[in-house]
């Protein structure tokens, strides 16, 4: 009897106790609060789309915020959307440029492409179709859609750019490409 016991209590001990393993915004709860940068932005993920975890704007804001001060480029992308389109904070279109210029200096080309459509629309920072063109540019050469089509607009208008039809047709047939319907539209017009 006593041999049987100790085999149920070895079998108890190493069978995991139903509901008892970790989820996973409990793991990433404990490495994020460990300073884990992956784990803070997959947290402030997770609190923002509401998977995984309830979507809740502030609890994303916060766990962004601190992988953003950290220098990470995503976090701080996602705090320049955050507080451009006033999820979780205050709307303000200075501080959305102020997080979108630092991860655009990184390379993060959803933020160079953000940072030019601000600049294009003087949203937060005094409209500048140069500064708009330069990180559309940097954006494009990376391959973001969006980044392409609107360079290829700015070509065919001369908006911060000489007017250049060739330019305007190639940066929105790289758009098109990728399936941009606004690209191969343009694309087709200017042919």
């Amino acid at each position: 009897m006593r041999q049987i016991l100790k085999i149920l209590l070895l079998i108890t001990m190493l069978t995991p106790v139903v509901g008892g393993a970790q989820t996973e915004i409990e793991r990433n709860r404990i490495l994020a609060e460990q300073g884990n940068l992956t784990a803070q932005v997959a947290l402030g993920r997770m609190y923002f789309e509401g998977s995984g975890a309830p979507q809740d704007y502030a609890e994303a804001v916060k766990w962004f915020r601190l992988a953003a001060e950290q220098g990470n480029a995503d976090a701080q992308y996602s705090l320049g959307v955050m507080y451009g389109t006033g999820e979780g904070v205050p709307q303000n279109d200075t501080n959305a440029v102020k997080w979108f210029r630092l991860a655009a200096e990184q390379g993060n080309a959803t933020a160079q492409y953000n940072l030019g459509f601000m600049y294009g629309n003087g949203r937060g920072v005094p409209q500048n179709d140069t500064e708009a063109v330069k990180w559309y540019r940097l954006a494009a050469e990376q391959g973001n859609a969006d980044a392409q089509f609107n360079l290829g607009v700015m070509y065919a208008t001369g908006q911060g750019v000489p007017q250049n039809g060739v330019m305007a047709y190639v940066w929105e047939s790289l758009a098109a490409a990728q399936g941009h319907e606004s690209g191969r539209k343009n694309r087709d017009i200017s042919v």
